[in-house]
């Protein structure tokens, strides 16, 4: 039925949809007989046409004359010149694009390009009124202009209206009627907060008679927090956020509070100088806060490959090309990738300066291969503010709980000296360190488990036996037999875990500990002996996928040794401890690269797994977490607490008495003292768990010693050519001299009032969000192939005041918002769609379909769905079940629920491969690379999902539940509020006489077949009301359904 009820509607919202898709067309403007400009006639052509043979490429260039710059234009040439100003006769570029011989002919027949009749009598005229000759606009700095004056200034309230008028009048244009103020607060808080206004706050909008009502409302938007998600979504598609990392892996990765300090920092309008250095190189400035650390995970949201099989110095290079590509293209509007293997065919960008470039961000000290599950290293915590205050509290408790205890040293000293006295009868078994041990084989005699008297062990061959051990007895290991000890130790590579033993090792080689599939190199972990060196192996796959590290101690055979082995969980070499009689030992890391679990199926194994020991183990101790290096002390003092006792205290080691003081708090000290210590190591414990809950954000580092960066030819990984030094391309200003070249210099570069692009490409982007196209619509590319400004001298006017007035991110919304250009009526006339169709001149109001994420978030706040929740870890909300199975993976899509299904959508788990499909339907990106202008297109997939998706029609359940509920049995009055609900005004008589007619048809169908007025009722996790009649709640949601559906319901008029 929902299917049907779509297809009924689709005529209507494809027709106007295709209407205002005419919009991305090129707008046409012909040039003006004279004069002819070269900047917005001549240049073009020439870089469409010319520059591939005469441009800057030089490895491209067919011979030293160059059309790109204009000494090589105007140079002498073997036969004279190719452009003499004011004269036809003499150029010999003339001639040559003129001519019709094959051998003359420019461009050459075989080139694949050509100049049409129009293009070559441009060039004539050029030439003919003096060939001037112009920078290209972007690499020249912008300069402020005089405010023109209009015919008509009551129309202008700021300086955006006087250039905008300017040029309407001088295309004979007149600007548009105001909007009226239902359409103008509905657009206006669309754009501000990516959210509809509420139904009060058009009301109060309509009855505020004051004259600065309008800006009241823009002031109370800005102040919003939805403000910065509205202004963080768009930034998120440039940063290229995803909650995985791509790639086939495509595992996931947590990088929310990068997420979230981009949207406080729009909130608390950061100014946009200071929001660009701390991304770049917020960890180069002085003491940077966490915050300002966090902030640099935008050039750690690109992907990573964590396949195995890569070369990883493949991949670190394409992460270098990323941030380079990325950084231009967001700042810079360049598409400097282009010289990533040659000189860039249309700008001027050589390959040596991007790879100058390169080098600013190639001091990352990261792997090519990333990790699958989790982020890659360099990572740091970063807690929330909720999370600091917590964790403030908690250390300030512990502190107190540590310096209660700090306080009874003495009184422990003394209940233990007058324990001492009186020990009383110790108990017979052994006493050690219990907290987390999850396994203890003491090997006196028998293969018992003390920790699980049920639970035992086996020798797998015959022979194993016993002999005298380190305490008491030993199992003997002759090289044929191992102890199969059962299924503990599950331990994977997210596992905090330890293991310690006793050994008495016969040669230089055997396994100690193991739970791994039997055999050299099998996957799993083991402790094992290695020409006498201790090797810690955590293994999936031996060569790629596995973290191997040994000591560089030898162990010599024919003596005791304690060995323990630590590992915290962190899935790098650094989380590895190896201790041998108590005291760390220095590491050899051979392989510091998992990405797969490393847990086996195969049980517990002592004496063998990789090859078998010869020699004895005893005391084999398996604990569930990682041990301090006090803890592994104690455990490698073999003393009893009976033997220590019986030394004379003065003659005890520091490590009996460190044993004995613990063994006397944990059992005999007096309960005063015990409380305390057992509250110091429970919040210890609390600490640590609490530490572990907080999230981690990747981060941008650099090295102790910066990598060497080189030219790659061809842009190849593997074929390095000229070293290279931290630089910025030579068409720009340089680098303030005396600095230290790196990321902060850099950034700081950027933002500088001497660059003539940053603050242009800031200002365009915004007006971008506002009017569909930027000033220059190509957003992405300010180079020679892009499009030139529509209004150029506005362009300039608002970079000046956006970097002389501090940056003032709000400053510069309210600019635009409050502008009379802003505030037109969308409407628009056949003769003015003829005349410019994609509204470049502006002479009416922006009108394009809203965003993905608008579109459902309107969905979710019309209906009072939407959970408001500012920030925090990505959410899962409704998909197709099986999607990422199918698809991606083996990974299960655990859908979330409650509050968690009705966040707004930047909050939506984005996983590369498999991005949430309804929003992809809608044209958002798959966030694989850097996107700062998405495509708008218009297709009938988009009105079925809109009316099929369970969000949309849960969506249209709960609007119509809620109407229902608020408004008795009048169906007109229910009608009425559901489309004003949706597009914040009345239905008009003829639209609330469709309305009327569509619930009619709907009621007798669902009268009819009740079962699928259920069916319908039920879609979703928020709760029926019960109490209504589930036929008309039915009748009402399909209505509603089609209102959300409209095309002004889904458009910003």
């Amino acid at each position: 039925m929902k299917t049907k009820q779509a297809c009924r509607y689709l005529g209507f919202n494809f027709l106007v949809l295709v209407l205002f898709a005419r919009y991305d067309g090129i707008l046409a403007v012909s040039a003006e007989p004279n004069p002819v400009s070269f900047g917005r006639d001549i240049r073009p052509i020439l870089s469409d046409v010319c520059f591939k043979c005469h441009g800057p490429d030089e490895q491209q260039r067919v011979s030293e004359f160059r059309l790109d710059t204009r000494d090589g234009a105007f140079a002498d040439l073997e036969n004279g010149r190719a452009i003499v100003p004011g004269d036809l006769a003499a150029s010999l570029l003339v001639h040559r694009i003129s001519s019709t011989d094959p051998e003359v002919q420019m461009p050459p027949a075989d080139s694949g390009r050509s100049l049409s009749k129009s293009q070559v009598d441009l060039l004539r005229r050029w030439i003919e009124q003096g060939a001037a000759w112009q920078e290209h606009w972007a690499f020249v700095s912008p300069q402020r202009a005089a405010l023109p004056v209009s015919g008509a200034p009551e129309w202008t309230v700021n300086a955006i209206d006087a250039f905008v008028l300017a040029r309407l009048e001088a295309e004979g244009l007149a600007p548009s009627v105001a909007a009226n103020r239902t359409t103008l607060i509905r657009r206006v808080t669309m754009d501000l907060t990516g959210l509809p206004p509420t139904l009060e706050e058009v009301q109060r909008f309509l009855a505020d008679d004051a004259p600065d009502a309008y800006e009241r409302v823009v002031d109370r938007l800005l102040n919003s927090e939805h403000f910065g998600e509205r202004m963080g979504l768009v930034w998120l598609d440039a940063a290229r956020y995803a909650d995985t990392s791509g790639y086939q892996n495509d595992g996931p990765r947590s990088m929310w509070r990068w997420r979230d300090w981009v949207i406080d920092a729009f909130n608390a309008n950061m100014p946009f100088d200071q929001f660009t250095i701390e991304q770049l190189a917020g960890d180069l400035l002085p003491e940077p806060t966490l915050q300002q650390r966090i902030a640099t995970g935008f050039n750690r949201n690109h992907r990573g490959n964590a396949e195995g099989g890569i070369i990883p110095e493949e991949y670190q290079v394409e992460y270098v090309v990323d941030r380079v590509d990325t950084t231009f293209t967001v700042w810079l509007s360049l598409t400097i990738g282009c010289a990533r293997c040659h000189d860039h065919k249309y700008d001027p960008l050589k390959q040596s300066e991007f790879y100058q470039v390169a080098a600013f961000f190639n001091n990352v000290p990261e792997s090519g291969r990333a990790i699958k599950e989790g982020n890659s290293p360099p990572f740091i915590k970063a807690p929330t503010a909720a999370q600091s205050v917590a964790l403030e509290e908690l250390e300030r408790s512990l502190s107190a709980a540590e310096q209660r205890v700090q306080e009874m040293h003495d009184a422990i000293g003394q209940a233990q000296l007058r324990w001492e006295q009186q020990p009383g009868e110790l108990t017979a078994t052994p006493w050690s360190l219990a907290k987390g041990l999850v396994a203890h084989f003491p090997l006196d005699g028998n293969l018992a488990d003390a920790k699980e008297a049920q639970r035992g062990a086996r020798f797998e061959q015959p022979g194993g036996g016993f002999v005298a051990g380190k305490l008491d007895q030993a199992a003997g290991f002759d090289g044929q037999t191992r102890i199969d000890g059962g299924d503990i130790g599950d331990f994977g590579y997210f596992d905090a875990f330890a293991v310690s033993a006793w050994i008495h090792p016969a040669g230089k080689n055997g396994t100690i500990v193991s739970r791994m599939t039997p055999g050299p190199r099998g996957s799993g972990y083991y402790v094992h002996l290695e020409e006498g060196r201790i090797q810690v192996n955590l293994v999936k796959r031996w060569l790629d996928d596995s973290i191997r590290v040994e000591t560089e101690q030898v162990l010599e055979a024919g003596r005791w040794y304690h060995v323990t082995m630590s590992y915290d969980g962190s899935r790098v070499a650094d989380g590895i401890r190896v201790y041998v009689n108590g005291q760390s030992a220095k590491l050899r890391v051979h392989l510091d690269g998992i990405n797969q679990t490393f847990a086996s199926t195969e049980p517990l194994r002592v004496g063998g797994g990789h090859s078998a020991f010869t020699g004895k183990i005893d005391e084999v101790r398996i604990y569930d977490r990682a041990l301090q290096s006090a803890e592994v002390a104690l455990l490698a003092t073999s003393s009893s607490i009976a033997e220590i006792l019986a030394i004379a205290p003065d003659k005890r080691s520091h490590r009996q008495r460190q044993k004995l003081r613990a063994y006397f708090v944990e059992r005999h000290a007096p309960e005063a003292i015990q409380q305390a210590v057992r509250e110091r190591d429970a919040l210890r414990d609390r600490r640590a768990q609490f530490w572990k809950s907080v999230p981690t954000v990747m981060v941008m580092e650099e090295m102790p010693v910066p990598r060497k960066t080189h030219v790659l030819l061809r842009g190849q990984y593997d074929k390095p050519g000229d070293l290279v030094q931290p630089g910025v391309p030579a068409v720009f200003p340089p680098l303030p001299a005396g600095g230290a070249s790196n990321r902060l210099d850099f950034a700081r570069w950027l933002v500088d009032p001497s660059h003539p692009l940053t603050a242009r490409v800031a200002v365009n982007r915004f007006w971008q969000l506002y009017f569909g196209d930027g000033l220059v619509k190509t957003s992405e590319d300010f180079g020679s192939q892009g499009a030139r400004p529509s209004h150029p001298r506005l362009l300039d006017w608002l970079a000046i005041e956006f970097s002389e007035r501090g940056w003032d991110v709000k400053a510069l919304q309210r600019r635009i918002v409050q502008s009379e250009t802003y505030r037109q009526s969308s409407r628009v006339t056949p003769a003015a769609l003829a005349r410019d169709p994609e509204n470049r001149l502006f002479a009416r109001g922006p009108r394009f379909r809203l965003s993905a994420e608008m579109i459902r978030d309107q969905a979710l706040a019309v209906s009072g769905l939407l959970h408001g929740e500012i920030g925090g870890p990505s959410v899962r909300p409704y998909q197709p079940a099986g999607l990422w199975k199918e698809i991606a993976s083996d990974t299960n899509y655990q859908q979330s629920h409650a509050g968690g299904l009705y966040r707004r959508s930047m909050y939506t788990y984005w996983k590369r491969t498999v991005a949430p499909p309804t929003m992809m339907t809608l044209d958002a990106t798959a966030r694989e690379a850097c996107t700062v202008k998405r495509s708008r297109t218009n297709t009938p997939l988009q009105s079925l999902a809109l009316m099929n998706d369970v969000t949309f029609v849960e969506a249209a359940r709960v609007l119509a539940q809620r109407v229902m509920q608020q408004l008795n049995g009048d169906a007109e009055a229910r009608l009425t509020r559901v489309f004003r609900q949706a597009t914040a005004r009345n239905p008009r008589p003829q639209e609330l006489q469709v309305l009327m007619k569509g619930w009619q048809h709907y009621l007798n169908e669902f009268q009819q077949r009740p079962e699928e007025a259920q069916r319908l009722v039920s879609t979703g996790e928020f709760g029926v009301d019960t109490g209504l009649d589930p036929v008309q709640l039915a009748a009402y949601t399909a209505v509603a359904s089609m209102v959300l559906n409209l095309d002004e319901v889904v458009t910003k008029q």
